[in-house]
């Protein structure tokens, strides 16, 4: 590296004039501190008083930077409001479907046979049949089956009650809260990764803009 850049901080400070009150120039300290810490260097023509010339970058530069990072921060914010739409569905999940499955016929067929049938409803609590889940075709074809068909009915039943897979749960959509619970986890991790590199973008920014205030060309 050329003697002449200055690359930290503490560098800066030794060309500073000897009066100079750092303090009171606290935007563009932090500005530099920010900058320089991501590698950046600088290179300044002396002055006797107050801030020297700020040679490089140039506005120029700085400009086109600025430019490449909001490009990289629009990217950033898409993919954000992407993950944030998907945790907000997953949460959103069962009482979405709660409430759309009052719209399904064959929700009220199952509310009609456990009215009428007791056997048919005893099956169907052994299961803990998924019937708030009509609405969602993942487990709309289950339901239907097990309202319509006695013989899939108790083999559903059989599964469940002898069945490895439901040795610690009895319930035969257990995999839907699973799946929710993963994409909620998962979204989370992205939008907290995003956030803080979409932090670290806007810091990029507005220490770029103030040095594009202070540089000379």
């Amino acid at each position: 590296m050329r003697k002449d850049l200055i690359s930290s901080f503490g560098q800066l400070q030794k060309v500073l004039p000897k009066d100079f009150n750092v303090e009171k120039e606290g935007a563009r300290v932090s500005a530099l501190k920010h900058y320089l810490s991501k590698g950046g260097v600088l290179h300044i023509a002396p002055a006797s008083k107050g801030w020297p010339k700020l040679l490089y970058p140039t506005k120029a530069h700085l400009r086109k930077k600025i430019d490449e990072t909001r490009q990289l921060y629009n990217q950033y914010d898409t993919r954000l409001s992407s993950w944030t739409k998907k945790f907000n569905d997953a949460k959103s999940y069962h009482s979405l479907h709660n409430f759309k499955k009052l719209k399904e016929p064959l929700f009220w067929k199952h509310i009609a046979k456990c009215a009428v049938d007791p056997d048919y409803k005893n099956d169907s609590q052994k299961v803990k049949l998924p019937v708030h889940l009509v609405s969602d075709n993942r487990w709309k074809p289950m339901v239907k089956m097990f309202v319509q068909d006695l013989d899939y009915r108790k083999q559903l039943v059989q599964t469940v009650d002898e069945s490895i897979v439901y040795k610690k749960e009895k319930r035969v959509a257990q995999y839907a809260d699973l799946l929710q619970k993963f994409r909620m986890e998962q979204s989370n991790r992205k939008i907290d990764e995003l956030k803080l590199k979409i932090g670290v973008l806007e810091a990029d920014i507005s220490a770029m803009q103030e040095l594009a205030r202070w540089a000379s060309f």
